[in-house]
């Protein structure tokens, strides 16, 4: 799709029970959509015979791309991956297990012009377990004290960028949790807009305990030393 305005990176990782439904998902939302949009599968390794549907779904279509893991690496390996494969304008991102609906990227496009990263925010309508949305919250809220970002679910998985923003952050694992902080160090711009949010109906969760509240805290250190540290620069001319 040559003049492909938004692609939605998706990441794969033993979600064979839910590829079906996530492309008929997607597939009517393209449909739709007020931009032109193709989705970006990144198959982070997974065993289950799920790199085998991509191939299948991606074999003839013009709106479904796939790269594939030799092995597992994790969420932010397959969201740099992502940012790096990316040729379009804005650069999306939404989980497979649709526990967020790509309908709502609509919302979230509606502000992407005045900022420069906009992500959604679950907390209003959050339909999990009192331990994970505890746990979630005690997260959100010790990042925010590092990072002063004002967002309230940084974990949420959907969000678009600016795609000129996306691949300028330098990525490491767990900074995934740290978009739109990063994007502020860039002195761009973010906001966060409510979203709908959905139970899980096949596939498990890849996270627990530790990758919700003990890792993230770790992670709050890694980015203090990454702001200290991080280079911004503006060309003013060049020849």
């Amino acid at each position: 799709m040559k003049n492909t305005q938004l692609t939605i990176i998706v990441p794969i990782y033993n979600e064979n029970e839910n590829i079906d439904r996530l492309k008929e998902s997607l597939s009517q939302y393209f449909q739709k959509a007020s931009v032109s949009v193709k989705a970006l599968f990144v198959n982070d390794g997974s065993s289950d015979g799920s790199l085998e549907k991509l191939k299948s779904i991606c074999e003839n279509s013009h709106c479904f791309n796939y790269i594939s893991f030799t092995q597992n690496q994790g969420l932010s390996a397959v969201i740099k991956a992502g940012f790096d494969h990316v040729n379009s304008s804005l650069t999306g991102y939404i989980d497979a297990d649709l526990q967020t609906d790509p309908d709502d990227f609509e919302l979230l496009l509606e502000h992407i012009d005045e900022y420069d990263l906009v992500t959604g925010n679950r907390n209003h309508s959050r339909k999990d377990s009192f331990t994970k949305n505890m746990s979630s919250k005690i997260a959100n809220g010790i990042r925010r004290t590092f990072t002063h970002d004002g967002m309230d679910d940084t974990g949420c998985p959907l969000k678009i960028i600016k795609t000129e923003y996306a691949k300028r952050i330098p990525m490491f694992k767990g900074l995934h949790r740290f978009l739109p902080a990063m994007i502020m160090l860039q002195k761009g711009k973010v906001k966060q807009v409510d979203i709908q949010n959905y139970p899980r109906l096949a596939g498990q969760s890849k996270f627990g305990l530790w990758n919700r509240l003990l890792g993230p805290l770790l992670d709050c250190f890694v980015y203090l030393w990454m702001k200290k540290k991080y280079i911004n620069y503006q060309i003013q001319e060049k020849s």
